[in-house]
């Protein structure tokens, strides 16, 4: 007998569909397990998400709180079109000014004789000389750039100091250059050496000349300083916007004229970062109470309990509700001090305003420490520069056996004490300031003593375009034998004065010549008892020494070695806060270990679906191969039943035959 090739076929019953029925009836508890463990696990994630992002969100506004500067907010007003200003509220302070500008800087502008023709006409062939400022470059001119256009995009490439353009006038092509910066010192000197041998005559590249004994070209626009003074006292800058006259004010001129400007404390300012924290915060606690709230009706949230929550709560409200380190005895001392207190219904954070601007008027070193961070040092030619994440609050001694010291030029020889005459053969001095900058200089002819001599070049370095830009000065003084000394502004190893080039007559008239001077020394000493290195008058801890004051920085003044004093350092309530998040969303933070875990759980739950999906699978075919037995066994019955129905009616019809006959 053959076998059974589809369920069902020997019973009628036994067949796919029963079995299909059964393996679902074993498949539904667990899948139905599995799905809602994976439903509330990916919640739970979207949920911690959220909590991640709201706690995130409160860095960046505790982060624009956390330095001195933020609580330092100055805004000016101007009375006048001649001047707008920008402040800098690190360095400004209040004040009024009167500013009265009486010439703006100008940029060169110089243009050439008329050519017919910019691609084919020959400018001639040789060398032009372009010196603007300190800067000197020289451009060759031979027959790959012989023509007006070529000369142009040769001095465009070359970083000259100058832009080069060719203008149309309907009449010929004129060449124009225009310095890159304005001031008098950044004017174009252009010398030639012209192939024709003559370089000077208004023909071949000599058309070019501009300079002290030949002016080819035609100065358009002359370079020329803004001119202004601020409260009665003369400036003079090469370009219009005006830094360092005043601490923490650009100025910029706009025009000729007067101008009153003013400069408040902006307490409105300040009070509105601080309200975007409150705000951020807020936002954080509205997101956890949406997601941990228990009402009688509904019961619980997806994380009404949840330890994690309660312990990001819990560290948060501390960092806010506590007194700062250091500021037990001050006027302020804690965040509801300045007018943020907590709704203890809610647990949101309220914040009077008026309260907090009253405060920072009247108490702004402590509430500046209350928020960022802050060193107080004992001794008033001690100040503290900066920390680092590292910096630990706590107090800390410095003590200093070496104080930092300026570079300086002693000159080798006397000046005369008088009769000094300074005409075209000794004018001109050239210093190399801190090994960097070079500064130029031009004295004016007259006959001088010593004193005034000193005085004159003081002038003129102050004047000195290279070293205003630096950021670096000279002092000039005369020693007690007659010699003139070169002080650098500047401390430490990198401070220095050199003389780098001198006129023809210089040293015999007044005793200056080419010579190096003495650099200075940088501080040493110790901070909290470890050794701090020195750069200038800045003593500063590594991050690396394993001491509590790691990182701290702070400027040594005056010369006094050995102890000087305390620093003690303040760390407010943003930069722990800033931390305190930065831990919790960090890689190993609560929040995201919390979230690791639940991915994990998903990771499970998809090893036990296919787990499920094995042991169905065998479940299946185990049914399957009983059901097929049986099915067949049944065959086997209703064929044999059949056959014996067969032979009993055979034997019923022969019984009757047997018997008529």
């Amino acid at each position: 007998m053959g076998g059974i090739s589809s369920l069902g076929v020997g019973s009628g019953v036994l067949n796919a569909d029963l079995v299909d029925r059964l393996v679902e009836a074993e498949r539904g508890p667990a899948k139905t397990r599995l799905d809602q463990e994976q439903k509330e696990t990916e919640a739970m994630i979207s949920a911690f998400g959220k909590i991640r992002s709201a706690v995130t969100d409160l860095r960046l506004p505790m982060r624009q709180l956390g330095s001195p500067e933020a609580m330092q907010s100055y805004s000016a007003s101007t009375n006048g079109d001649s001047v707008s200003v920008s402040v800098d509220s690190a360095n400004a302070s209040e004040g009024n000014y009167s500013l009265d500008v009486q010439q703006l800087a100008t940029n060169q502008s110089l243009a050439s004789g008329s050519f017919s023709d910019r691609n084919t006409t020959s400018v001639g062939e040789g060398t032009l000389t372009i010196q603007t400022g300190d800067n000197t470059t020289n451009i060759t001119v031979d027959g790959s750039n012989d023509t007006l256009q070529g000369l142009a995009n040769s001095i465009n490439e070359s970083d000259a100091g100058v832009s080069a353009g060719i203008v149309d006038t309907g009449n010929g092509y004129r060449l124009t250059l225009s310095s890159d910066e304005s001031g008098t010192a950044n004017g174009a000197t252009i010398s030639v050496a012209d192939s024709d041998g003559n370089d000077t005559d208004n023909a071949g590249l000599s058309q070019f000349a501009f300079n002290d004994t030949t002016k080819n070209m035609e100065e358009t626009v002359a370079a020329q300083d803004a001119k202004l003074s601020v409260n009665g006292i003369d400036v003079t800058r090469s370009s219009n916007s005006v830094e360092g006259v005043v601490d923490g004010l650009t100025f910029q001129l706009q025009e000729t004229g007067t101008t009153s400007v003013g400069v408040s404390q902006d307490t409105g300012a300040v009070a509105e970062k601080v309200q975007k924290f409150v705000d951020k915060f807020n936002a954080f606690k509205s997101t956890v109470n949406e997601l941990t709230s228990f009402s009688q009706d509904s019961g619980g949230s997806l994380l009404t309990g949840d330890a994690t929550v309660r312990n990001v709560e819990n560290q948060l409200k501390r960092e806010l509700n506590q007194i700062v380190p250091g500021l037990e005895n001050a006027s302020v001392r804690s965040l509801s001090d300045v007018g943020i207190s907590t709704d203890f219904q809610t647990g949101q954070l309220e914040f009077d305003s008026q309260k907090f601007q009253e405060e920072l008027k009247a108490n702004p070193d402590d509430v500046t420490a209350l928020f960022a961070e802050q060193g107080r040092t004992s001794d008033s030619q001690v100040e503290f520069v900066r920390s680092s994440v590292n910096t630990e609050a706590g107090e800390y001694s410095i003590n200093v056996s070496q104080a930092a010291t300026q570079g300086q030029l002693v000159s080798s020889n006397q000046t005369p004490a008088t009769g000094i005459n300074v005409d075209a053969d000794n004018n001109s001095l050239t210093f190399k300031v801190d090994g960097q900058t070079s500064a130029s200089i031009e004295l004016t002819a007259g006959t001088y003593t010593r004193q005034e001599l000193a005085t004159e070049i003081q002038t003129q370095l102050n004047k000195n375009d290279a070293l205003n830009s630096a950021d670096r000065s000279v002092n000039v003084g005369v020693d007690g034998s007659g010699s003139l000394t070169f002080t650098s502004g500047s401390y430490g190893s990198d401070s220095n004065v050199a003389i780098t080039s001198v006129d023809t007559n210089t040293e015999a008239e007044f005793g200056l010549a080419v010579e190096t001077g003495t650099t200075g020394n940088d501080v040493a000493g110790t901070i909290n008892g470890a050794t701090a290195e020195g750069d200038g008058r800045v003593l500063r801890l590594s991050d690396s020494s394993d001491n509590a004051a790691d990182g701290i920085q702070v400027r040594i003044n005056g010369s006094q070695t050995g102890d000087r004093g305390t620093v003690e350092f303040i760390q407010g309530v943003s930069e722990r806060m800033v931390d305190t998040v930065s831990n919790m969303v960090g890689s190993n933070g609560a929040l995201s270990s919390r979230t690791d875990a639940l991915n994990n759980e998903l990771d499970d739950i998809a090893q036990e679906r296919e787990d499920l999906n094995e042991r169905i699978q065998s479940y299946r075919e185990r049914l399957t191969s009983q059901f097929s037995s049986a099915d067949a066994r049944i065959a086997e019955f209703n064929s044999t039943q059949q056959y014996l129905s067969q032979q009993l009616a055979g034997m019923s019809g022969g019984s009757g035959m047997i018997g008529g006959g």
